[in-house]
């Protein structure tokens, strides 16, 4: 969570300022889109007074890249706690992923906000996605040091794992929440260790 630069909250009533902005900042980003957002909607939505929004931000842009960052850090806090610390290999990719489509179910907008951010905030989507593709390779990585992963290249490993994560978690939550989380992420686990070759 975090302000524009210089305009740190400083207090707890700050921090939960901040907070309750960037949390109807998602709100607003993701019901009207980047570009009908506006800072009025997100103050209002908020509870907050025009002049607490320059507090903490300089502009629309500033808070929408704060929440893309704030989002990006929301789910990667959503993947870890999903895993067990006794947990490898692609037992662990499974409880991320479940984690994940928990996470996506509940905040149905990240998939509007990161869309968006390719071209409102290209460094913040970017980031995101490089960020997550850092934390998977290295899950990876750990995996083949603890040899319950075959060695490979855990970059594109990483990536491939990733867009198979997005698609699954726009498909089974944000497009249909009915089916069970567990079932899903079971049949990816499976995939991932038996392959699909017959």
């Amino acid at each position: 969570m975090s302000a524009s630069p210089g305009k740190e909250p400083r207090t707890s009533r700050g921090r939960a300022t901040l907070r309750r902005l960037l949390d109807a900042a998602a709100k607003e980003f993701g019901e009207r889109g980047f570009h009908e957002a506006s800072i009025s909607g997100i103050t209002r939505e908020a509870g907050t007074a025009l002049g607490s929004f320059y507090t903490y931000f300089d502009s629309k842009e500033a808070i929408f890249s704060a929440l893309v960052k704030d989002m990006s850090q929301q789910v990667a806090s959503a993947a870890a706690a999903g895993m067990k610390a006794e947990s490898t290999g692609t037992v662990r990719e499974r409880e991320a992923l479940a984690a994940f489509l928990a996470f996506a179910r509940e905040h149905k907008e990240i998939y509007r906000i990161v869309d968006e951010a390719e071209f409102a905030d290209p460094e913040s989507y970017r980031a995101h996605y490089g960020g997550t593709a850092s934390r998977i390779a290295a899950r990876l990585q750990e995996g083949v040091q603890a040899g319950v992963i075959a060695p490979g290249d855990n970059e594109v490993r990483a990536w491939a794992m990733m867009g198979m994560n997005v698609f699954l978690g726009l498909r089974f939550g944000v497009w249909d929440d009915s089916r069970p989380i567990e079932a899903i992420a079971s049949e990816v686990e499976a995939m991932l260790r038996d392959g699909i070759a017959n």
